[in-house]
C-alpha cells in the first residue's frame, strides 16, 4: 500500500531546530520519516540523528525511505516515554534538539487492518504498537456504559457522550462491535441531525461526527497523555544547555500537557505565592520561546488537509 506523508510545519521545525553538521538530534516520533529527512538533509555531512518509534511497521518503512542516510541514522523501536532509558541503551546522554509530532500517523489512518479511521472499515485495534495487548474493541465491548461516558467526554470533549454510551452498551448486547464501521454508525445514529427546530447540523460540522470517540479510545488504548507527560520530563533531562524542543500536538488536550509543562519547567520558583521566601530548589530548565503556539498556514492546509489542527510550542534548554 502506498502512503502518501507530508510533514507538518516542516520549514518551522527547521527553523527553530536549526540542525547543523556535527549535531545530535531525536525525532521522538519518527513514523515515515518526513522531519527525519530535512533534518538529515540539513546536518549534513556529519549530522546524527536517532528516530524513536513504537510503530514496527513506521520503521520498517521508514528504513527503506531513509536508507541512503544509514550511517547517520538510528531507529529505535520503543515508547517516547522511556526516551531517556531508550538513549542510554545507545550510549546516548545528552542531545542537541528533539522533536515530537504527536497523534496518529498517515500510514497508521491510511491503514484500514489498523482500525485508526472511521473513513475505512476494519477491525476496531488502534494499537500504535502491535505487541500491545488491548485493543479498542476490548474497552468498547468490555465497559461500562459509566465508564465509556468517562472516556469519551475526558479524551474526546464529546458532548454527547452519554448517549453514545448507551447506545454502545445496548447495541454491543445484541452483537459484539468489532469494525470500524459498526462503530462509526452507532456514533452518527447518535448525534441529531439538523431540523426546524435546531440552527446547526451536527452532520455537517467541520469534523465527522465519530471524531471524538475514535481519537477518545485511540488515546486510552495507548494511554497517550500520561506518556507524553513521561516523555517531555525525559526530554527536558537528555537536552544539551540551549538544545532545542519542538513538541507538535493535533487536540487541546494535548497542546494543554505541553503548555503546562513548558510553563513548569521554565519557572524559576513553585512555591506558594504566599510563602515568605522561597524554599523549593526549583531550577529552570526551560526558555519557553513560542508565547503562543505555532499553526499552519492556510497554504498547508490546502495541500495537506491533516494539518489544520496541528499546533507547534518551542522551548530551549537553560
Amino acid at each position: 500500500m502506498s502512503v502518501t506523508h507530508i510533514p507538518v510545519l516542516r520549514e518551522e521545525v527547521l527553523t527553530y531546530l536549526n540542525p547543523k553538521s556535527g549535531g545530535l538530534y531525536v525525532d521522538a516520533t519518527i513514523g515515515l520519516g518526513g522531519h527525519s529527512l530535512s533534518i538529515l538533509k540539513k546536518s549534513a555531512p556529519k549530522g546524527q540523528l536517532i528516530g524513536i518509534d513504537q510503530d514496527n511497521l513506521a520503521l520498517s518503512k521508514c528504513e527503506k525511505r531513509l536508507k541512503v542516510f544509514k550511517d547517520r541514522l538510528r531507529l529505535i523501536h520503543g515508547n517516547f516515554s522511556d526516551l531517556q532509558d531508550l538513549l542510554k541503551l545507545h550510549e546516548v546522554s545528552k542531545v542537541d534538539g528533539i522533536l515530537f509530532d504527536l497523534g496518529v500517523s498517515t500510514l497508521q489512518l491510511d491503514t484500514p487492518e489498523r482500525g485508526f479511521s472511521f473513513q475505512h472499515n476494519g477491525p476496531l485495534d488502534m494499537r500504535m504498537d502491535q505487541q500491545m495487548p488491548i485493543l479498542a474493541l476490548d474497552i468498547v465491548n468490555d465497559s461500562t456504559a459509566e465508564s465509556l461516558m468517562k472516556i469519551f467526554r475526558e479524551y474526546g470533549e464529546e458532548r454527547y457522550a452519554k448517549l453514545i454510551a448507551q447506545r454502545v452498551v445496548a447495541s454491543r448486547s445484541v452483537e459484539p462491535i468489532t469494525t470500524t464501521q459498526q462503530l462509526t454508525q452507532i456514533v452518527e445514529s447518535v448525534i441529531p441531525g439538523k431540523s426546524k427546530n435546531r440552527k446547526r447540523d451536527f452532520h455537517q460540522r467541520r469534523i465527522h461526527p465519530a471524531t471524538r470517540v475514535f481519537q477518545a479510545l485511540r488515546i486510552v488504548v495507548n494511554d497517550e497523555l500520561k506518556n507524553l507527560k513521561c516523555a517531555i520530563d525525559a526530554a527536558v533531562s537528555v537536552l544539551k544547555k540551549d538544545g532545542c524542543l519542538c513538541m507538535i500536538s493535533f487536540h487541546s488536550l494535548e497542546d494543554r500537557i505541553v503548555k503546562q509543562k513548558f510553563q513548569f519547567y521554565a519557572k524559576t520558583c513553585i512555591c506558594s505565592p504566599k510563602a515568605p521566601i522561597c524554599v523549593c530548589n526549583h531550577q529552570q530548565k526551560l526558555k519557553v520561546i513560542t508565547k503562543r503556539p505555532i499553526l499552519t498556514s492556510a497554504s498547508e492546509i490546502d495541500v495537506n488537509p491533516r494539518s489544520r489542527s496541528a499546533k507547534m510550542r518551542v522551548a530551549v534548554r537553560v
